[in-house]
């Protein structure tokens, strides 16, 4: 996050669960669920100015599948952490929208949690990121896991996070067919999972020994997306296919996929041959 002349700057990276358990319906109609959840180095970017009210303008490769209407979670965040605060300042937000909407990588999740802490910041609130936490799980599940972007526990209905340390930064490509998977579809369609009270894991040293982990897990929504979309393990197919992955798998509700790398380089690589075989495809290193 950068400061200056008054404009604050937020990058709102890609939301990666590396696994994804579900377990029951809960009273409140969320599922229990339990996520090793990563970042990505592409993301979204966010800049915010000071203004007589809240207004957000969007740009970008995918500003065409958004609306800066109300019900915009950028918006939602950012009036009510005006409310929260007791804050009349208003701000002016530009949204860059560079990840594809409705992913399952948490772009609009990771927008909201990003204008929480940029208005946190051009407003002087000083507020601690567990009261943002708080905010940002009022308007999504996924918001509060995004408010500090880290490698991190995630369990509950999304509001039980827990920064890890111990988890290896590990090159990785993504990929999006380009194809709608409705998360609500998924969930209706999902009959088998593992359900939740798997423990968080220990520190690993390396990516053989995370990629020895994610074996033993899986993302439950995964089965129910590739019989929606079968293009969800089309991709899976072609990232696996690439030389020096160790692992590929869906996130989230999908349809977007990633693949973990053994090194930058090749990322880089795998990531230029993916493009030219399916120029439809959203493909980027992560």
């Amino acid at each position: 996050m950068q400061t200056k002349n008054e404009h604050v700057r937020v990058f709102a990276p890609a939301k990666i669960n590396l696994f994804l358990h579900v377990g029951q319906k809960r009273p409140d109609g969320f599922h229990e669920l339990e996520s090793l959840v990563a970042f990505a180095r592409t993301g979204d970017e966010l800049c915010l100015a000071p203004a007589d009210g809240i207004s957000l303008e969007i740009d970008g490769p995918f500003a065409g599948g958004l609306s800066a209407g109300p019900d915009n979670l950028v918006l939602k965040a950012a009036r009510a952490l005006a409310a929260a605060g007791a804050c009349a300042e208003g701000a002016r937000i530009r949204l860059t929208k560079n990840l594809p909407v409705a992913s399952g990588i948490g772009g609009g999740s990771s927008d909201a949690a990003a204008v929480l802490r940029g208005l946190n910041a051009l407003w002087e609130l000083n507020r601690p990121p567990e009261f943002l936490c708080e905010i940002g799980s009022a308007i999504g599940s996924d918001v509060p896991v995004c408010v500090e972007p880290v490698a991190s526990w995630m369990a509950g209905r999304g509001e039980k996070v827990t920064a890890l340390a111990g988890i290896p930064a590990v090159p990785m490509v993504l990929v999006n067919p380009g194809v709608p998977v409705p998360t609500g579809t998924v969930f209706r369609a999902l009959n088998d999972r593992r359900g939740t009270g798997l423990s968080p894991p220990p520190a690993m040293e390396s990516i053989e020994a995370l990629v020895s982990y994610l074996e033993l897990t899986g993302n439950d929504l995964e089965l129910p997306a590739r019989a929606i979309a079968p293009a969800v393990g089309e991709a899976l197919d072609a990232l696996a296919a690439e030389d020096g992955v160790f692992f590929a798998r869906m996130s989230g509700s999908g349809a977007t996929c990633f693949a973990l790398v053994e090194t930058a380089e090749a990322a880089q690589t795998a990531a230029a041959a993916l493009r030219a075989a399916h120029p439809s495809w959203w493909c980027a290193v992560g």
